[in-house]
């Protein structure tokens, strides 16, 4: 039993989906999942198990930001077992020819974050998605006829930054998207061995102002959450 999680050993499946937001994990549990269990409510950080077309997939609330994640993923790598963790979470788009609700694939995350650098004692550790997820989230896409973006993405330890023009730079090197949890997702997966992605669904724009609501953030990005699990599930486990 992890002392964030605290579920019994067993209750947490092997794919799980994480989004930032609690209350969205229970959506998204009590929207796709049948025979849906919480295994855990510690500080409020809900997490819930059922099954999706036959297949038992967890849903578990992370919290913002690099280090809330990097708790709770590392806790499902280690003490239950987890092989593949999608973040399902939202992002703020760095170029004005993605929209609000377009959904992004990650390939790859930068961050501003010194995690990384502490980590492997100031190497540049570049965070990469597992190529199985992308590609089978990207051929769910297609066959849905649903326009998606892979690409990379950057991961901010700063939500009210007083540098914007680093990331107009960074949009100038082909950037799509920032966000704040994807770059510690990848590297931890990688350290255990597991499969990671990042599905994420734009809910502003920056170089516009254009966002959307808390209520449609938490329940209304159907289209990213559908590409998840088809995705954990046409993908083998490790």
């Amino acid at each position: 039993m992890s002392t964030h999680i605290a579920a019994e050993h067993g209750q947490v499946a092997a794919r799980v989906l994480l989004p930032g937001d609690p209350l969205r994990a229970e959506w998204i549990a009590q929207t796709y999942l049948t025979d849906v269990q919480c295994y855990s409510r510690v500080r409020n950080m809900l997490g819930f198990t059922g099954t999706f077309r036959g297949e038992r997939v967890s849903v578990q609330g992370t919290g913002m930001g690099q280090p809330s994640l990097a708790i709770y993923a590392h806790e499902l790598l280690s003490e239950y077992d987890a092989r593949t963790l999608v973040r399902v979470g939202s992002c703020g788009a760095l170029t004005s020819d993605l929209a609000l609700r377009d959904v992004i694939l990650a390939m790859s995350a930068s961050t501003d974050s010194a995690m990384n650098r502490h980590r492997f004692e100031g190497i540049d550790f570049a965070p990469t998605a597992d190529y199985g997820l992308l590609r089978a989230a990207d051929d769910a896409a297609r066959a849905r006829g649903l326009s998606v973006r892979v690409g990379p993405v950057a991961s901010w330890d700063v939500f009210y930054s007083d540098r914007p023009e680093l990331l107009e730079r960074l949009a100038g090197y082909g950037v799509l998207a920032v966000e704040m949890e994807t770059a510690a997702l990848y590297t931890l997966a990688a350290k255990h061995g597991a499969r990671a992605l990042a599905v994420l669904t734009v809910s502003d724009v920056v170089v516009t102002g254009e966002q959307t609501s808390a209520v449609e953030r938490e329940r209304s990005f159907a289209d990213m959450v559908e590409l998840a699990l088809e995705a954990v599930l046409d993908t083998p486990l490790r």
